[in-house]
């Protein structure tokens, strides 16, 4: 079990998955800019994420913004959306709601479906936060792209979950030796020639 404060962000696992060097400048280092492509993605993710928003269709909830958490993995972040669709088989209770509800996660990316997994590891490794957190199974979600604008359906399978326990787990590890790397190799002052 981890410690709150010792918890990495959900969306790391998408940049470790893609690139390791790539994660460690941005969670590690801190280097980060801004380019026309992130400006983009944070368009999109604006209305995802606000948590002011929230819509009730029937059997349909949809939260926007949900912070998540799971002690287990040692991970944090927000959930862009989360369905919360009625299934008195397999839902859990809701404040406020009758019924019983089972969550849905929707990631929204804004390019196109990649070739790798890095986008699936994220939003699986936000059901396993949910799944901590309410106490229940949350099978599969979705993730919607910005270029095509449609969603790509995800099984959270054993095989998904293995591998988000086995990234955050190397994440946390790399995240303490580089912390202590970057201590240790602190610049000094330069030596002035005269």
């Amino acid at each position: 079990m981890y410690h709150p404060d010792d918890c990495l962000m959900i969306s790391g696992l998408q940049h470790f998955r893609f690139c390791r060097r790539q994660w460690a400048l941005i969670h590690i280092e801190q280097q980060w800019a801004e380019n026309v492509r992130t400006v983009e993605g944070n368009f999109l993710h604006e209305r995802a994420h606000n948590e002011q928003l929230r819509e009730s269709r029937g059997d349909l909830l949809i939260v926007r913004g949900l912070r998540v958490q799971s002690l287990t993995l040692g991970l944090t972040g927000q959930c862009d959306v989360v369905e919360f669709r009625r299934d008195d088989a397999h839902g859990v209770p809701l404040a406020g709601k009758h019924g019983l509800w089972l969550p849905y996660p929707v990631e929204y990316k804004r390019g196109a479906p990649k070739q790798d997994s890095c986008d699936e590891l994220q939003l699986c490794a936000q059901a396993m936060c949910l799944e901590e957190m309410l106490c229940c199974e949350v099978p599969d979600g979705a993730l919607f792209y910005g270029e095509p604008r449609r969603r790509l359906a995800v099984s959270f399978t054993p095989e998904l979950r293995e591998e988000v326990r086995t990234s955050a787990a190397q994440m946390h590890d790399l995240y303490r030796r580089g912390l202590s790397l970057i201590h240790i190799s602190e610049p000094t002052r330069p030596i002035s020639i005269s």
